[in-house]
């Protein structure tokens, strides 16, 4: 069974352009999320846009040596099914650039967990009933879930946002499960999309080595720290 990482990046952001290219302690936030994701030994593949702004994550994965894909900016499910039927993926794992400090061990074992089911009709997350915190999302889908979508989806957000008919179980076939853990992190936004977002990483990278550090353990320094968390707390998320 082939099963893949996508991870979907592009320059153009309206609250932070560019944002997977600015830097902490000298190295893009690009850099971090392939370097973690690459902990998974899973193959990656960056889904990128094909509008002509794209040629420096394209650089980028060549100098990385990372598989890119170019396709549609603003269909981005037609992006990842097309990204998925190109290199005859079988199991779609998505994540998305702007997590730069996603936890590679979290979604190995995510992974491990989807494939015990050995059901191609299942939607595996830790993103619809949130425990763990904004930044360390990802979906695990088989190729015919992805096709089921891509053939069907006629809204504009559920084609913009790629999983949104799935896990509304619009088909009617889906088996949603979802990753949980005991303690609460949803509180807590480790994302890139604000430029208040982006202080709050590159300080956890600067000041606290995050980079280096489990999902959990960054967590911890939050609790240990309330002001870390403040920096960013107002933040709304865009809706899916």
């Amino acid at each position: 069974m082939r099963i893949a990482i996508i991870t979907q990046a592009r320059i153009n952001s309206s609250r932070l352009p560019n944002k997977i290219f600015l830097e902490a302690a000298g190295k893009s936030f690009l850099s971090y999320h392939i370097e973690r994701l690459k902990e998974t030994t899973v193959p990656i593949i960056v889904a990128t846009t094909d509008d002509g702004s794209e040629l420096p994550i394209v650089e980028f994965c060549l100098k990385n040596n990372i598989d890119c894909f170019r396709g549609s900016e603003m269909n981005v499910l037609k992006r990842f099914y097309d990204c998925a039927v190109h290199n005859d993926i079988e199991v779609i794992v998505r994540v998305t650039s702007d997590c730069p400090l996603i936890d590679a061990e979290l979604v190995k074992q995510g992974i491990d967990r989807y494939l015990s089911f050995s059901d191609d009709k299942l939607y595996f997350s830790n993103t619809l009933d949130r425990t763990f915190p904004r930044g360390a999302d990802f979906e695990i889908f088989s190729i015919a879930q992805l096709k089921n979508a891509y053939e069907n989806a006629y809204d504009e957000l559920d084609a913009e946002h790629v999983t949104p008919y799935i896990w509304k179980n619009k088909s009617g076939e889906v088996n949603i499960f979802q990753l949980k853990q005991s303690a609460d992190y949803s509180n807590y936004r480790l994302t890139l999309d604000t430029q208040e977002d982006f202080e709050l990483i590159k300080l956890l990278i600067e000041e606290y080595k995050a980079d280096k550090l489990s999902m959990k353990s960054i967590c911890e320094i939050m609790d240990q720290n309330p002001s870390l968390a403040k920096i960013n707390s107002h933040i709304e998320q865009k809706k899916a």
